[in-house]
């Protein structure tokens, strides 16, 4: 009798590769910020080629500067994952029968029998390099051979927040000195980026747009207050 083996019908999107919540972040902090900024120069009172000079610099500065700290961020919990595994691979070789039972625990407490959990460790702890590996899932939570890279994390957030960041600033540019246009790119971009990503992650694509633009029209409101009361005390 031959048995037949179950068919998967699905697959599963990358959550591990760094991009998305850089991405994520990015594109909303280049919205939010850069029409915020906006707003405030509007508020002040400076001119369209003012506008269009600070936005172009917010632009620039906040897109290498995400940059930068995305990959500082991601190479520095990369590089801190490494030492930690490390730790656990020269004390499987400095303990191996003691990490061998610390691993065979913690398959009890998942669940598995004392026997079966035992036979198991003792099979995943035959061969050295799938040892640390094993310890690194279980005991750290991270896949070894996984790991975000910091480089798709910076790139992704230098674009990501160019992207938003040039959104309110476009009427400028095209020279039509529109706040109302502003505005309203500024608006839909917010709109839609909210519901594509509650989309992605399963949410109501009208809650995830109505809080996302929720939000940033409260920061855009403050700093243009602020842009109005300084330029009217300077004035």
């Amino acid at each position: 009798m031959t048995t037949m083996r179950a068919e998967v019908h699905h697959s599963h999107r990358d959550v591990t590769g760094g991009w998305l919540r850089p991405a994520v972040f990015g594109v909303m902090d280049g919205l939010v910020s850069n029409a915020s900024l906006i707003a405030g120069v509007v508020g002040g009172g400076a001119s369209t080629a003012a506008v269009t000079i600070t936005g172009l610099a917010g632009l620039a500065a906040g897109a290498f500067s995400m940059a930068t700290g995305e990959y500082t961020s991601v190479r520095s919990q990369s590089e801190m994952t490494m030492a930690e595994i490390d730790v656990e691979r020269r004390e499987i070789a400095r303990n191996p029968q003691a990490e061998e039972d610390e691993l065979a625990q913690l398959y009890e407490t998942r669940g598995l029998t004392p026997e079966l959990a035992r036979e198991v460790a003792r099979q995943l702890h035959r061969h050295a390099d799938v040892a640390w590996r094993v310890h690194a899932r279980e005991e750290l939570g991270v896949d070894p051979d996984d790991l975000p890279s910091p480089w798709v994390a910076a790139g992704s957030s230098f674009l990501a927040f160019a992207i938003g960041a040039l959104v309110p600033l476009l009427p400028f540019l095209l020279g039509f000195g529109s706040v109302l246009a502003a505005v309203l790119l500024t608006a839909a971009g917010l709109a839609g980026t909210g519901a594509m990503v509650a989309r992605l992650t399963g949410r109501s694509p009208l809650y995830g747009g109505a809080r996302q633009l929720l939000l940033g029209a409260a920061a855009a409101a403050v700093t243009y207050g602020i842009g109005v009361a300084v330029g009217t005390a300077v004035g």
